[in-house]
């Protein structure tokens, strides 16, 4: 901002509301009770206010308000519109739908409580900027802005980085857009969903839906309690569909989860090709090698050159965690050794596999538990690690270092360090 520039004017919310509006001889007419504001905007457009004038509330639009914030506002129009108020599609008020919620706070990636909405005086109008989170915002809600409409805020988040719940709102057609939580994680996403009321994780789940890949993945970073809580709500069909989309050891994971007389119609329920992998899986205890592997893995014949190894890889819709590491297989099927990524852009292009894997890779067994996984993956620096058969001859599925680190974490582990603003 330079010299010749004016200083913009903010505005607390609750130094507005509650005030009397006066007419041009200082004669109360009404009170403001609220704001109505229009989203869309990065910095959403106040576009009148909400009066109490004889026991009706009736709305007025803002460029008939002189004195926004000051303790005696003025109506300046000809004359008010008797008709009560009712929202306009689209339409939202500061006070009712905004204010002392949660909101998300899409560049942070958490969730923010709105203790205090601040305005600005711009271009001749009135818009959000942006919210106080502080504690100095609830103590000024609570006062009623006597602590003076010139206090600068604590804090502002700028609003042009912040998305509302309004699935509460009837008037309100948008919802949180997928676009601005694609940006995020999926498990920022999640830790969103899980410190966000059922209500509000519902409108977080439908915004993801849009991209059915980032649904599944959100759904595989939610803790059990609320993977179940949000697939209760779904029928059988829409439940396999997600199921479908997520990891197989992830899938398996939240059929157990399920109810006893439902997981059976989930997994006929599932693609043959999913439901396949998934029958696999659940034929282990889920805190084993085998129940904790994943069945997607790139195995490839020995003969294979690099290059074509590489396409395989670059073409592969297994998770990528998985593909650190491919396998060589001989004619018959059985493994014959194992190599990293970078092994093979180390190697010359023609070169077959057998030249380049390492021969009989570390493995596990399927029956072992979660310390003898640890310790075997601990002691050969395993990033992925291969789950074999009894006959130590073929590769039922690979076990990645993530998993094992979800399921040696305690539950809800994230939440300890929150995903709230600290002073909420």
């Amino acid at each position: 901002m330079t010299a010749t520039e004016p200083a913009v004017r903010i505005v607390h919310f609750s130094s507005v509301v509650k005030r009397p509006l006066v007419d041009a001889a200082g004669d109360r007419i009404g009170r403001i009770e609220d704001l109505v504001v229009h989203l869309g905007a990065p910095h959403p457009p106040v576009v009148g206010a909400v009066v109490r004038i004889g026991g009706r509330d009736l709305f007025v639009a803002i460029r008939n308000i002189a004195g926004i914030g000051e303790r005696r506002p003025e109506f300046t129009g000809n004359r008010v519109d008797l008709r009560r108020f009712e929202r306009r599609p689209g339409e939202l008020l500061l006070g009712r739908d905004l204010l002392a919620r949660h909101l998300i706070n899409v560049a942070g990636g958490r969730l923010i409580r709105a203790n205090e909405i601040e305005l600005a005086h711009v271009h001749g109008g009135w818009e959000i900027i942006g919210v106080d989170p502080s504690p100095h915002g609830v103590v000024r809600r609570v006062l009623h802005g006597r602590l003076g409409s010139g206090a600068q805020p604590a804090r502002i988040v700028d609003w042009a980085s912040i998305e509302p719940f309004v699935g509460h709102v009837p008037s309100a057609r948008l919802r949180i857009p997928y676009r601005k939580l694609a940006r995020l994680h999926p498990a920022q996403i999640a830790d969103l969903v899980e410190a966000a009321s059922h209500e509000e994780g519902e409108e977080i789940i439908e915004a993801v839906g849009a991209d059915r890949e980032l649904e599944a993945d959100v759904f595989e970073e939610l803790d059990p309690e609320h993977q179940i809580e949000f697939l209760e709500s779904r029928s059988d069909q829409d439940a396999a569909r997600l199921l479908a989309s997520m990891a197989p050891d992830d899938a398996a994971d939240l059929i157990m989860e399920a109810d006893q007389d439902r997981r059976l119609r989930l997994l006929e329920a599932l693609p043959q090709p999913q439901r396949r992998k998934v029958r696999l899986l659940l034929s282990y205890n889920p805190e084993t090698a085998g129940g904790l592997m994943s069945p997607d893995f790139v195995a490839l014949p020995e003969s294979a050159t690099v290059t074509s190894a590489l396409a395989t890889i670059r073409h592969s819709t297994a998770a990528p965690e998985s593909l650190q590491v491919i396998f060589a297989v001989r004619e018959d099927g059985t493994v014959s050794g194992s190599a990293s990524v970078v092994a093979l852009l180390r190697a010359s292009p023609e070169v077959p596999l057998k030249s380049v894997v390492r021969p009989m890779p570390a493995h596990l067994h399927p029956d072992w538990d979660l310390g003898a996984t640890v310790r075997k993956m601990s002691d050969f620096n395993l990033m992925v690690a291969p789950v074999l058969d009894p006959d130590h001859q073929h590769i039922l599925g690979i076990v990645t270092v993530d998993d094992v680190l979800e399921l040696m974490l305690p539950t809800g582990w994230r939440r300890d360090f929150g995903t709230m603003s600290p002073e909420d």
